[in-house]
């Protein structure tokens, strides 16, 4: 029986992925196989010897230890794309919030509640005050074209935009999902500054923290409106609200304001909904639960955050999974023990991502010995070693 301990509320729909007579889910449970979670923070928690993996039903990880994982071989998986279309639709209505002022405007009707019979006058006089600009015709630079930039792009074009792009590593998959008339530029400043509207859809790493700063600011146009809905950090709060002073941004729309962005004109803080629907939460932990029991059943590993992409059919007989750090002579000396033990291997997958390197060996034997596994984890730079048995 493999456990699975959640640490967050899941939907249901999700844990029911799990088969009863397989697995055991519970949120205190012991020497779990699994975590499953949403936003709780792992930073200051011990991870069990069992732990085997960690399926965040979400695509952002900064709550889980990533290199602590990585070093006791613990696969670290996220859930990108299952969130894309609930985020998509608040980004534009992100854009259509900041090209009309509909939030000043609502928020001014509202004082009128006691005007009685004068309410519709007092409206057609006092609209003027709320007008604003339309989408068609204007230019959306998309910085990131992922799973959501490219939702993001595709809706815009529909809608009459001209869109531009800047993403340096865009995958091949999301190449072919682009509407073709979308424009990919060579930098990010040529982006920026032919740009109405600016949208980020990247990660958070060293290279994008305060991605959006006052030289980036500079080069855009006045009166430009930038959306966040990816990650507060991306951004210097402090350069985008002197940038609005200033007048050179027209509005800020972050789906991450903190204390500094509330009650600051030309701000919109919307409170972190971009992937709050119910259909983001069902597909989020649907997506978590399949690539949990394909790890522990298979070892197949996608859409992990600290190990390489590897997926291979099972065959009849046993296989071995084995995590090590990517340096040289790893492959030899595990090759090396199995042919020492009269271990054939009928197939095999190696893949490396950064400093982690992944094996998935499938043998023609029905086991394999406890000493051989012992022998391989012995191997200085193996992080982890499982045997997988037909099923």
């Amino acid at each position: 029986m493999l456990k699975i301990q959640t640490l967050n509320k899941i939907d249901h729909e999700g844990l029911q992925v799990f088969p009863l007579s397989k697995y055991e889910i519970a949120n205190e449970i012991s020497n779990p196989d699994a975590i499953l979670l949403r936003s709780f923070s792992m930073h200051e928690m011990e991870l069990p010897a069992s732990l085997k993996a960690i399926a965040r039903a979400g695509a952002g990880v900064n709550n889980i230890p990533i290199d602590r994982c990585t070093d006791k071989g613990v696969v670290v998986f996220n859930t990108p794309g299952a969130n894309a279309n609930g985020v998509k639709e608040l980004v534009i209505a992100g854009m259509l919030l900041s090209s009309r002022d509909i939030v000043g405007g609502i928020a001014w009707a509202q004082t009128l509640a006691a005007e009685g019979d004068k309410v519709p006058a007092l409206v057609e006089k006092g609209k003027a005050a709320f007008s604003g600009t339309e989408l068609k015709g204007k230019t959306l630079a998309i910085i990131g074209l992922g799973d959501i930039g490219v939702l993001v792009a595709n809706v815009a074009k529909s809608l009459g935009m001209r869109v531009i792009g800047f993403d340096p590593f865009i995958t091949v998959d999301h190449a072919w999902k682009l509407d073709q008339s979308i424009v990919r530029s060579e930098s990010i400043e040529s982006c920026l500054s032919q740009a109405d509207f600016i949208t980020l859809h990247v990660p958070l790493m060293d290279a994008t923290r305060s991605l959006i700063n006052s030289e980036k600011i500079a080069v855009m146009k006045d009166g430009v409106k930038i959306l966040n809905f990816a990650r507060g950090e991306l951004v210097s709060n402090q350069d985008i609200i002197a940038g609005i002073e200033r007048k050179k941004i027209g509005c800020y729309v972050t789906d991450f304001p903190d204390a500094s962005l509330l009650n600051v004109p030309g701000v919109i803080p919307i409170p972190h909904l971009g992937a709050s629907t119910n259909e983001s939460e069902v597909n989020c932990a649907i997506m978590g639960a399949n690539q949990l029991i394909d790890f522990l059943e298979n070892g197949n590993i996608r859409n992990s955050v600290n190990f390489p992409k590897a997926v291979m059919d099972r065959t009849c007989c046993a296989r071995m999974i084995i995590a090590n750090r990517n340096i040289p002579t790893m492959v030899s000396q595990i090759t090396a023990i199995l042919a020492r033990d009269g271990i054939n291997i009928a197939n095999m997958l190696n893949r490396n991502k950064n400093e982690v390197a992944y094996n998935i060996i499938d043998t023609d034997q029905k086991e394999i010995p406890d000493q051989v596994k012992q022998k391989i984890e012995a191997i200085d730079g193996v992080l982890m070693v499982r045997i997988l048995l037909p099923n």
